[in-house]
């Protein structure tokens, strides 16, 4: 477990104020095009990587699915835990998973668990992130991963924003509020992908990738990639 890693105390201050966000709102929907796209079905075992405070895991838990969701933060695996569903929540950091061959399927939705980690790290972080969850998967296992779009990013670059063209972070300021709407300054270094540099990260990871599609959270669909939409979503299978 790595300590202090910086979107702790961005968790910490937000906590349940985190759901009121916009890009959170479409759980059921990316659910239900996830069930059908990985072909899960009740039984299966899930695991959620970088589960914030446990949206999709316990709508996977809810459709039958035996879930096990994990994040950095304690605060959002508090948070997860409360929530009643039958899904284990347990915290740990994406670039140190610690499981071999148990699962069906791996998730890792809304820049989640991966492309948060930016700052002063380089992509081997992330490659960490990947080999990790494909070793958590079975033989036939499938992993579903989105990623920030670093297409969308440059055409839609926000005054006060910095992108490392280098590394592919973009660097911003924003205010978060908690419950109370308290506000707190904070920063925020989000890794931004291609198409490309996604593919060969998860093949490198002994994955075989099946599909690459451009979506936007709340409305995932089978879109080919684009320069229009925020995120891409990676579909591979563990032969």
């Amino acid at each position: 477990m790595t300590e202090g890693h910086w979107f702790e105390a961005l968790a910490e201050h937000m906590g349940p104020a985190y759901l009121r966000y916009s890009f959170t709102k479409g759980t059921a929907q990316e659910v239900a095009f996830l069930i059908e796209a990985l072909d899960l079905g009740p039984g299966m075992r899930v695991l959620d990587v970088g589960c914030g405070p446990g949206r999709h895991a316990i709508a996977l838990a809810n459709a039958g699915m035996d879930v096990v969701g994990v994040d950095i933060s304690q605060r959002f695996i508090a948070l997860a835990a409360a929530a009643g569903s039958s899904a284990h929540f347990e915290r740990m950091d994406a670039r140190a998973l610690r499981f071999d061959g148990e699962f069906d399927a791996v998730v890792s939705l809304c820049q989640g668990g991966f492309g948060l980690v930016g700052r002063t790290e380089d992509g081997a972080a992330d490659a960490d992130i990947i080999a990790g969850m494909a070793r958590a998967l079975a033989n036939g296992g499938r992993l579903a991963v989105s990623a920030f779009s670093a297409y969308f990013m440059l055409r839609h670059l926000e005054a006060g924003d910095s992108f490392d063209a280098a590394t592919g972070v973009n660097h911003e300021h924003t205010e978060v509020r908690d419950t109370d709407g308290r506000e707190r300054g904070t920063d925020l270094w989000t890794t931004c992908f291609t198409p490309r540099e996604l593919r060969l990260m998860v093949e490198r990871a002994g994955l075989a990738v099946e599909h690459v599609w451009s979506v936007t959270p709340g409305a995932y669909a089978r879109n080919p990639p684009v320069v229009e939409l925020p995120e891409f979503l990676v579909l591979a299978t563990r032969r």
